[in-house]
């Protein structure tokens, strides 16, 4: 299947439905062609475009989707509209429901440790329980929580752990843009692992330790703002917002300036 990609400050973005994406990743995973799977919003492209090193890893992935209303704007505003939002955490979960339909070993990586977590097991572990549950035939079979060192030996056991449980899929929940970096040094290391997906927070989510905005949140593009009200330290990240927003505006007309100049 061949990817109609949109060029968005740099970061080269997929126009795809969240359908489409999940079509996508199901055909590569039939055809045993590694992919990865990045899903930039805002505040990650703006991390590109302040630190243009990262331009090269985030567009190493296969399969870019816009995660954020943020991309979405800048899409419209450039005169290249993407066709929706694609989350993260949703794409997550549907990769999750293709894996227990079509018998893929989901290895899941990131998250909190037992020692952090009142539950006495890892987020990583808990999200195994929450998901096997929610999806009769889902073989998690392997966990490493993301409180380890992400190279020299102690990297080195958790790329050990991947490859001698057989996965085929890998979420890497680490935060941007750490979780991209480490699967852009690593992949090659993992031949057995078909896809391997960047997903943030998401296994908080599945986990139950976190809870997604309400849908009226989502529906009016404030995931952001409901994000930033149960976790205030969140400020200074998200002052990336109105910077991407307003460069991107900025950006616009430089181009608009460029084409009337010739």
């Amino acid at each position: 299947m061949k990817l109609e990609k949109i060029d968005i400050r740099g970061v080269q973005v997929c126009n795809v439905t969240l359908e489409g994406a999940v079509d996508y990743i199901s055909e590569q995973l039939r055809n045993d062609i590694p992919t990865a799977v990045y899903t930039p919003n805002a505040e990650i492209v703006q991390l590109c475009i302040d630190n243009p090193s990262y331009y090269s890893i985030i567009n190493s992935a296969e399969l870019i989707v816009p995660d954020g209303v943020g991309v979405i704007k800048a899409a419209k505003i450039l005169g290249t509209p993407l066709r929706e939002k694609v989350a993260g955490v949703v794409l997550g979960e549907r990769v999750l429901q293709l894996a227990a339909k079509e018998n893929y070993p989901v290895f899941l990586f990131g998250g909190k440790d037992a020692s952090r977590c009142e539950a006495g097991q890892s987020v990583a572990d808990q999200c195994k329980n929450m998901m096997e549950k929610k999806y009769p035939g889902l073989n998690i079979i392997g966990t490493q929580d993301g409180y380890c060192k992400k190279e020299g030996p102690e990297n080195d056991k958790t790329i050990e752990a991947v490859n001698a449980s057989g996965a085929s899929i890998l979420f890497v929940c680490l935060g941007a843009p750490l979780q991209e970096k480490w699967i852009w040094e690593n992949r090659d290391r993992m031949p057995g692992v078909k896809l391997f997906l960047g997903l943030g927070g998401s296994l908080d989510i599945y986990s139950g330790n976190t809870k997604r905005a309400p849908k009226i949140f989502i529906k009016l593009g404030l995931e952001w703002f409901y994000r930033l009200c149960c976790e205030p330290w969140r400020i200074k990240r998200m002052m990336q917002l109105p910077k991407f927003y307003f460069g991107t505006k900025s950006y616009k007309r430089k181009l608009k300036n460029k084409k009337t100049t010739k």
